[in-house]
């Protein structure tokens, strides 16, 4: 009995350790994006997506943001930012006002659509975002996706 318990401690961990390190490089909060971005002149890569309903959504996240290659990439060139519009996961609400906000601004109509852009603060401290290019799913795997972000960011 003691050994299931402990197996099963075990696992519940490795699930929660494995669960944090895949959602690592996602942010939420766009302030944040913003002064990661400002502080590294990295574009934000916003991915608007319904993360637990969109199937070209979870078609995506498998097909390239799980993938190392997509990763490295990030990495280097972008601040990702997820903003997510589930059906069934309960978020915050003030996460909830912050994505619809940004949905209304980037005139989001449908899911999986990713802007990348950025940031430029005007007088008093507001935020202008310069758009660079709007994309989705893109056939082809990994190396298409990169290969269609990077006309622009280049």
């Amino acid at each position: 009995m003691k050994k299931i318990i402990l197996l099963s401690i075990f696992s519940l961990f490795l699930l929660t350790s494995y669960s944090q390190e895949k959602n690592s490089m996602w942010l939420t909060n766009i302030d944040q994006a913003i002064a990661q971005s400002m502080e590294t002149e990295k574009p934000i890569m916003l991915f608007f997506t319904g993360s637990d309903w969109c199937g070209w959504c979870k078609r995506l996240v498998k097909e390239v943001f799980d993938q190392k290659e997509f990763k490295d990439w990030a990495k280097n060139k972008i601040i990702p930012v997820e903003l997510d519009f589930p059906r069934r996961t309960k978020l915050d609400e003030n996460l909830v006002t912050q994505n619809r906000q940004l949905q209304r601004l980037f005139a989001v109509q449908g899911y999986p659509t990713i802007w990348l852009v950025r940031p430029q603060y005007q007088e008093e401290n507001k935020v202008n975002f310069e758009k660079l290019g709007k994309t989705g799913y893109v056939r082809g795997g990994v190396s298409n996706w990169i290969q269609s972000a990077e006309q622009f960011l280049n």
